[in-house]
């Protein structure tokens, strides 16, 4: 059997503590949500093109605050592209870049709630494809958009700071990503196709004095 030099040996010490270095690093506790979210509460948003940030109404939107408030403590934005950005319109986000987080979102809908709110400048509501159908995707009015209203788009917040920061998000690509493609495939499809695509580095939760972690 062939002996193992000196330099053999602190290299495979060396290489077997890295490993075990490696198996102890862990994936971040994220918050689980049990309940509804706080009356009120702000997101602020980190992304490539700058700051904003979000203060959310439950009044305007108890089951859409929810669920906006669930997605965030979760995680669910880190790293996400505004894959749909219509110039003077909308700028769309909320597709996971993990398959897996896509269909499980997908399959917990929430219910409709009235709207209290217009889709004006500004305000977020969540995309939906008819009734009771809103899960995961949401989106900024660049505009005032009277006719999403008549449409059941419901606001469930404002961005109270950085509005020019989702006003230069890129829009060269308008329509062309596709969501299909993106919850299958992930980040991955939209770094190949679309490089140039803003997206959001983190979001959290701030001024959350109505729950504690």
């Amino acid at each position: 059997m062939p002996s193992i030099t000196r330099r053999s040996a602190i290299l495979l010490i060396v290489s077997v503590a890295s490993l075990a270095s490696l198996a102890c690093k862990e994936e971040p506790p994220r918050r689980v949500v049990t309940g509804p979210a706080p009356d009120s509460f702000r997101v602020a948003f980190e992304t490539s093109k700058g700051s904003f940030v979000v203060a959310v109404n439950r009044g305007w939107s108890p089951h859409g605050a929810d669920r906006f408030y669930e997605l965030t403590v979760s995680g669910f934005f880190d790293d996400q592209r505004f894959f749909r950005v219509l110039s003077g319109y909308i700028a769309q986000f909320g597709a996971s870049g993990a398959r897996e987080t896509n269909e499980l979102w997908e399959g917990k809908k929430i219910p409709d709630d009235p709207r209290r709110e217009s889709n004006a400048r500004g305000t977020v509501s969540f995309a939906s494809d008819g009734p009771d159908t809103r899960t995961h995707q949401l989106f900024v009015n660049l505009k005032d958009n009277p006719k999403l209203d008549t449409q059941g788009f419901v606001p469930v917040g404002r961005v109270v700071e950085g509005l020019s920061v989702v006003d230069a998000l890129n829009d060269d690509y308008g329509e062309s990503p596709k969501y299909h493609l993106i919850a299958t495939l992930g980040n991955s499809y939209l770094r190949r196709m679309f490089p140039k695509l803003d997206y959001i580095k983190t979001a959290r939760v701030v001024g959350d004095s109505a729950r504690s972690p």
